[in-house]
Order: C-alpha cells, then structure tokens, then sequence
C-alpha cells in the first residue's frame, strides 16, 4: 500500500510540519509525564483510526519501557486497572476532545473537572494541545493513507 500523497516529499507538506513538530517539541518538553503523552497519542489515534500513529505510538511507548499490558488495553482503559487515575483521566480527556463532533455540548464539565484534579495548570496546558496536535496527526495521515507498520522508535529524531 502506498500512500496518496507522500508527505515527505513534498515541500509545503514538509514545511507544515516543520511547525507541527515544533509544536511536538514544546509539549514532550512539558511537565506532563511521557507515559500519559504517549497512552494520549495511542488513544486518539485508535479513535480516529490512524494505523501509522498507533503503529508509531505503541513503538515509542515500549522502546521507553511502557508494558504491553498496559498497551494492550489502552482501548479498554475503562476496564482495566493498569492505569492511574490521573492517566484515566488523561484518557477520558482525550477520548472527549477527540470525538467533539459526537458531543452537542462538546467537552462536558465532570471530564474537565477530573482532569484538572490531576493535573496542575501547565500539564493541563500541555494535555490540551496534545489532544489537539495528535488529532491534527491523525487526520493527515488517515487523508493520505499513509501505510504503517514499518516505524522504527526515533525514525524522526
């Protein structure tokens, strides 16, 4: 499979995330814990059905110890009882800021509130643009069909 578009060819595409990635930067730079980054990244990019960033996120996530238990049921996470509550609260954040249009009244106030018992006001800042810029990913690459399958942790530095 190959995709319709390949985005690391082309110069606007590679001008836009030129910036994007800066925007990556600052939020991994952040005082949000890399575990709850990456089980963000993974959970919106099930969501939105983005195979190269589940693919990329469940690599990144193991080659910097995460469990494959814990990967295993990032999906299920309402289940399961691998993950803090300040993660399931990540989580639900995550799983609300990414299906907005399934909401009329978009973000409902208890998932905010829960969040905002875990984190302080920067995490939360950081969480927020993460939620956002993982989505962004998604839907550039589930528009082009960008295959996965063949990352390797660190491909893009």
């Amino acid at each position: 499979m190959d995709a319709r578009l390949n985005l690391y060819g082309n110069p606007g595409a590679a001008k836009f995330f030129k910036y994007i990635n800066s925007a990556g930067k600052a939020i991994s730079d952040s005082k949000l814990p890399g575990a709850t980054q990456e089980l963000v990244k993974i959970r919106a990019s099930q969501i939105n059905g983005c195979g190269f960033c589940t693919d990329m996120h469940t690599k990144d996530a193991t080659h910097a110890g995460e469990t494959s238990t814990r990967l295993n049921l990032v999906a299920a996470w309402r289940e399961a009882k691998v993950f803090t509550d300040a993660e399931r609260a990540a989580l639900e954040l995550t799983e609300q800021g990414t299906r907005i249009a399934d909401a009329a009244g978009g973000v409902p106030d208890d998932a905010w509130a829960n969040a905002a018992k875990h984190f302080d006001e920067d995490q939360l800042a950081a969480l927020v643009c993460l939620i956002a810029l993982i989505n962004a990913y998604n839907r550039v690459n589930v528009l082009v069909q960008q295959p996965a399958g063949d990352y390797q942790p660190g491909q893009f530095g």
